[in-house]
């Protein structure tokens, strides 16, 4: 990818917030997904500021091919934010990304397998993709893989998994203890949503855990524990149903 045709698209984008002038926002923190490939179907992402952001930003945000070309019309018109202010959710237009929609016949896909997009907040680039093949498979939670912790040790605990997952669902996965009680401890996604750390508050002692999985845990296209986004209407999925997977502490050779 040439640099020059990404900073003709920044350009653009300069030129198509320069008619409204806004107040600063906060500075952006994060951006997710935040791996450098996203599906053709993505659904859903979020922005992450360092201070509480007053007012809409939805209109000022820009989603850009690598040619310069805008995207069109590739959000829902709504802006999901959590309760402090600072973390912003948006969902790409559903009916653009389901299939057998009418949105999806008459105005096609947002995204296509094998561009590179770049999202821009204020003619300012905040994260750029490369577009993948589309996922409609989800989250396998028999597919993951557990690192080893050792018995009297707070060692971290790394659960790979088969796919990015929702940046904001760090807290649905929870480890449960050898007599059943969740394991208090710090959690986060690394590696572009791709792996699950957990640091326990407490040392590992000799027994079964649990790791415990939401069934309403999804990916950045919807596709839930167990379920798909593609699920014709007039067959709804089923109720979530949480994955429990058990494992022990090793003892020190």
């Amino acid at each position: 990818m040439r640099i020059d045709r990404w900073l003709s698209a920044t350009a653009l984008a300069v030129a198509l917030s320069s008619s409204h002038a806004q107040q600063p926002l906060p500075l952006v923190v994060r951006v997710q997904p935040s791996g450098s490939e996203v599906p053709a179907n993505l659904l859903r992402l979020t922005i992450q500021f360092d201070g509480q952001v007053e007012g809409p930003v939805l209109s000022r945000l820009v989603l850009l091919r690598a040619d310069g070309t805008q995207v069109q019309q590739p959000f829902l018109q709504q802006e999901l934010w959590a309760p402090n202010g600072r973390l912003l959710t948006l969902l790409m237009h559903p009916g653009r990304v389901k299939s057998g929609l009418i949105a999806h016949d008459e105005l096609g896909p947002i995204l296509s397998a094998g561009e590179e997009v770049m999202l821009v907040l204020d003619g300012h680039p905040i994260k750029r993709w490369r577009v993948g093949q589309a996922d409609t498979v989800g989250p396998d939670a028999s597919a993951w893989t557990l690192s080893t912790v050792r018995v009297d040790s707070r060692q971290p605990m790394v659960v790979t998994l088969d796919g990015p997952i929702d940046g904001r669902d760090a807290d649905y996965l929870a480890v449960a203890d050898p007599h059943g009680h969740r394991m208090p401890g710090h959690a986060q996604l690394a590696d572009g949503e791709r792996a699950w750390t957990f640091v326990p508050d407490l040392p590992w002692m000799a027994g079964t855990y649990k790791l415990v999985v939401r069934g309403t845990l999804e990916d950045p296209c919807g596709n839930r524990l167990g379920s798909r986004f593609e699920t014709p209407i007039q067959s709804p999925p089923g109720a979530p149903v949480d994955a429990v997977i058990p494992f022990t502490a090793h003892r020190n050779p």
